[in-house]
């Protein structure tokens, strides 16, 4: 078999990044628009007026189109794990198994269930009865999401287990310790507010774009102004999710954050925060920093007196855990750079959504509109469609490459985990496929949005004035 002299491992790590940053661009805008346009309809049914209805039903043509193009990405990602990574399920199968298969035969399944019931039953329920059914769609995708991540948090922080010494496979001993695992509700609360910024930028950043143009501005100054009000919330709630999160990978994983602020060796006390800085990670030294005085202190421990250990106690202390297990050769520093950039992209991204929906929020309040004239503010809050994808996928850089070298964190080295009967010539072509299918579901996304966005609330606009005609009738038949 041609393998052009290279390896699995990194060709199927490579395909791992690439299908999961592309589902996750969609799960947390799925997630997200569906409180949105929950929030709108809710609002139907309490202020009676039709604008929001109409602005239900066009948002969520926009959610429907997210949602249809995560579930193929999620069906992708589940048949990469199958190939590349049989090792790992082979492992973790009785552990990762369960959350999965509730996720699909529960959450998804009530989620798409009430997707369904939703779309097609406008006139047939009351509006309080049908704006419950989104509310159910919201409901499904949330929990959806807390039975991915119970299998991720336990890829973190193992919790209830043992390993099986007739198999060497990891057994779950306790399905409570899964729920109750502390990685877990951290993680959680940070991955939904960040959906929650995902759907309300979109949405927001959407409604600027229209109004720059000029289009239906009145129906898309509302919908920005609900965006940016759930955005600006999510905002505030990531960054105190985050801060929790933080404070508890510090202790559980000291080498993450040790490499999301650049840090070597233990710091003066109190410690400076650097903003930017350049890593040498072959002589692990940090050039060109640019540093607050004593913020990592506050940052990390909320006191002015405290210094933080760097990775080389780290790697000391990893050492000696694990060298009994899988040897002395294990090298368990990660990619400083990466996660260093990244933490430094989603803090200060988080920052700038929040500050952008102030600024919106100013401008077009009902008292004083000028959004309409504000040419830059409406440019930039386009731009910050983009913004939550950037912020996300920083994100799940820093939880996934700061697991480095491990897949299960202290149990499984990610080498360990790959499939042996795969080849790389394989893996090669199937990450060719992959990238032209990602490629072309993105311009089947943009491409539609981009139409619906386009065709503005009038095609959603069926109020009773509109004329309708019966396509049996003889005037029809006679044109």
């Amino acid at each position: 078999m041609l393998d052009f002299g290279m390896s699995v491992l990194p060709l199927a790590r490579f395909q791992f990044a690439m299908t999961t940053i592309f589902h996750f661009f969609f799960v947390p805008m799925s997630i997200g628009l569906s409180l949105v346009v929950a929030v709108m309809e809710t609002m139907y049914v309490i202020k009676k007026q039709k604008i929001y209805q109409n602005m239900a039903k066009f948002w969520g043509k926009i959610f429907l189109l997210s949602f249809a193009v995560g579930v193929v990405t999620g069906l992708i990602q589940e048949f990469q794990f199958g190939m590349n990574w049989s090792e790992y399920s082979r492992f973790m199968g009785d552990i990762f198994g369960a959350p999965l298969a509730i996720e699909a035969l529960l959450a998804f399944f009530l989620e798409s269930t009430f997707i369904g019931v939703w779309m097609f039953t406008w006139d047939r329920f009351k509006p309080f009865w049908h704006a419950v059914m989104i509310w159910m769609v919201f409901l499904g995708s949330s929990i959806s999401a807390l039975w991915i991540l119970t299998a991720n948090s336990f890829m973190q922080h193992p919790v209830g287990f043992k390993i099986s010494s007739a198999t060497g496979r990891a057994q779950m001993t306790s399905f409570k310790a899964l729920l109750t695992n502390p990685q877990l509700w951290y993680e959680f609360p940070h991955v939904v507010f960040g959906a929650f910024v995902t759907g309300a930028f979109i949405m927001a950043g959407m409604s600027a774009w229209m109004i720059f143009r000029k289009q239906s501005t009145e129906f898309f100054r509302k919908s920005m102004r609900i965006g940016l009000v759930i955005g600006f919330i999510a905002c505030l709630g990531s960054a105190a999710s985050g801060d929790l999160q933080t404070r508890y990978v510090m202790n559980e994983q000291p080498m993450k954050f040790g490499a999301t602020e650049g840090i070597y060796n233990k710091t003066a006390d109190p410690a400076p925060w650097a903003i930017f800085q350049l890593t040498n990670p072959t002589k692990k030294t940090a050039n060109a920093k640019i540093e607050v005085p004593d913020m990592l202190s506050i940052l990390a421990y909320h006191r002015l007196n405290a210094s933080v250990k760097g990775m080389n106690e780290a790697n000391t202390s990893l050492h000696q855990k694990y060298d009994h297990q899988f040897g002395k050769k294990m090298n368990y520093y990660v990619p400083v750079n990466t996660l260093f950039f990244a933490f430094r992209t989603m803090a200060a991204g988080f920052g700038a959504l929040a500050g952008l929906a102030v600024l919106g929020l100013w401008f077009s309040r009902k008292r004083k509109n000028t959004i309409g004239k504000q040419r830059w503010l409406t440019i930039l809050l386009s731009i910050a469609t983009f913004g939550p994808f950037i912020v996300n996928t920083s994100g799940w850089l820093i939880t996934e490459l700061g697991r480095d070298p491990w897949v299960v964190y202290g149990l499984l080295p990610i080498s360990a985990a790959v499939s042996p009967s795969t080849s790389a010539a394989a893996v090669l072509f199937t990450n060719i496929v992959y990238f032209l299918l990602f490629l072309a579901l993105a311009s089947f996304m943009f491409f539609y949005a981009k139409k619906a966005l386009y065709k503005g609330p009038e095609s959603v606009d069926d109020t009773p004035d509109q004329k309708t005609e019966d396509p049996f009738s003889k005037e029809a038949f006679s044109k």
